[in-house]
């Protein structure tokens, strides 16, 4: 027996099914060649990829289902009317027969091996720094824009935000549809709300190249300042940063890592969600001993302690801007200085351009139209305006996102100490244990000035490898050792 052809066509002969046939033929061939123009290189728009490897393939399932709809709304029809619609017969003696059914199946392999292939890109596509950073562009600007700056450039978002496993794979694509309802419906805050609550432990990813244990010594930094005044005279600190170590063979186990240390353990609470006030925390060290240190002026009674949310303690509760740094209006000035980026022949261009860019824009073009018309009336006519120009334009552009409502104030970056809390969240004097030991805000528990004082860092000379006590730029009567440099220090000009 031979397939009946008009049995087997009756199913389809209906509008419907025609249209989704043609859709199915219509994708498959723009998708295969679209594909192969990707592969080969010929594509690098991040909407290309959204195109091809979600887009079309929605097209062709959209195809696939008209068709079965058209077969299921025929089939019902005829019953209606009391037509039998029994399933072809299919005889593969028949070299007709046997024919078509090989053609199907090279053309349903191929079809496989597209959808496939497809798949594998889509995956690969979705996990791209591309498809984090530019599908959703202005919301996710600000994060792209610093990822780019950042000593992270070459780590993919996937491999921080989501790691290797299906666990966390599916994790963050149910997360990530919110995130799109989100975008699609305009349901996004402005900043986009930090620390993110569902983000894979830094043990399982930052340990991939940063490995604790083999962290030992100390390390030479050195920052140059820029003093608020007219000639921006530039003050000059180096310190040895205790990096500390992790294991004994290595050297003693202390420094800055010692917190992070696989041999301790520490939890606190947090009474706000960016994590900046921290009111109790438990230690517990190698030697087995738990110490619990508790802020005097804010104690916890039992009731609040038991309902509050334990966090151990891990490399991000300090290094949390690691790859996402917006930098303070300070900061970015002193250090487009000290990399000759900035000449300072510009009388007080550090005061006049931080005025600049911490004047409130509601777009960057509107703020680009400010810096250019602002430097102009106070430099025109000055050799290197223009470079001046183009210089803070980029500094606004790589910090400032009027948009999204993001500038420093944003994002508080806990490393250090001198405009957020950082270190005096716990190191403070104020935590104290029942035995009356305190968690010290001594400045030499993580770091040891070696040399200070006026001038560039190729003028400061005088070395003491046993260390000096901080001295201030300027004469505050040591007011710095009783209250935190975040109580002054805003990151723009005083």
């Amino acid at each position: 027996m031979t397939i009946d052809k008009s049995r087997f066509r009756i199913f389809f002969a209906n509008w419907i099914s025609i249209i989704g046939l043609l859709i199915v033929c219509f994708g498959t061939l723009l998708g295969t060649v679209l594909m192969i123009v990707d592969v080969s290189g010929g594509m690098h728009n991040p909407y290309a990829g959204l195109i091809i490897y979600m887009g079309i393939p929605a097209f062709v399932l959209l195809g696939v289902g008209l068709m079965l709809l058209g077969a299921f709304l025929t089939i019902r029809k005829r019953r209606k009317i009391g037509h039998e619609t029994p399933l072809p017969a299919v005889d593969f003696n028949d070299p007709k027969v046997l024919r078509r059914f090989i053609i199907s199946c090279v053309l349903a392999l191929a079809f496989i091996t597209a959808t496939g292939m497809g798949g594998y890109h889509a995956f690969h596509f979705t996990e791209s720094v591309e498809f984090c950073g530019e599908i959703c562009h202005e919301v996710m600007e600000p994060e792209y824009v610093a990822y780019q700056n950042s000593p992270h450039a070459n780590v993919s978002c996937a491999h921080c935000h989501i790691g290797p496993g299906a666990e966390w794979f599916v994790k963050a694509k149910l997360s990530g549809l919110y995130q799109v309802y989100s975008v699609l419906f305009d349901k996004y805050h402005r900043p986009i709300e930090t620390p993110i609550h569902n983000l894979r432990p830094a043990k399982e990813t930052c340990n991939e190249c940063h490995w604790p244990r083999k962290f030992f010594g100390s390390v030479l930094r050195s920052w140059t300042y820029y003093l608020p005044n007219e000639t921006s005279e530039p003050w000059t600190i180096k310190m040895l940063m205790k990096v500390g170590g992790g294991d004994p063979a290595y050297g003693p186990v202390g420094g800055i890592h010692w917190h992070i240390n696989e041999d301790v353990e520490i939890d606190y609470v947090s009474m706000d969600g960016k994590r900046e006030e921290i009111p109790w925390i438990r230690v517990k060290g190698r030697d087995g001993k738990v110490t619990i240190y508790e802020d005097k002026k804010n104690k916890l009674s039992e009731e609040e302690l038991s309902a509050m949310h334990k966090r151990r303690m891990d490399c991000i509760d300090c290094h949390n801007r690691p790859t996402h740094r917006i930098m303070s209006p300070n900061k970015v000035m002193d250090t487009a200085m000290t990399r000759g980026l900035i000449d300072e022949k510009f009388t007080d261009i550090r005061i006049i351009g931080m005025d600049l860019l911490v004047e409130e824009y509601k777009t960057q073009a509107e703020a680009f139209k400010a810096i250019d018309e602002g430097l102009r009336d106070e430099y025109e006519g000055e050799d290197g305006l223009e470079g001046l120009i183009a210089q803070i334009k980029t500094i606004y552009r790589n910090n400032f996102f009027p948009e999204m409502k993001v500038d420093w104030r944003s994002y508080p970056d806990h490393i250090g100490h001198k405009i957020t809390a950082g270190c005096f969240r716990c190191h403070d004097d104020k935590h104290v244990s029942k035995d009356g030991k305190k968690i010290s805000r001594d400045c030499n528990l993580c770091h040891t000035i070696i040399a200070q004082g006026p001038g560039e860092a190729k003028d400061v000379h005088q070395i003491s490898s046993g260390g000096l006590e901080f001295k201030h730029p300027e004469d505050i009567d040591g007011e710095w050792k009783e209250g935190k440099c975040d109580e002054c220090h805003e990151g723009v000009p005083m």
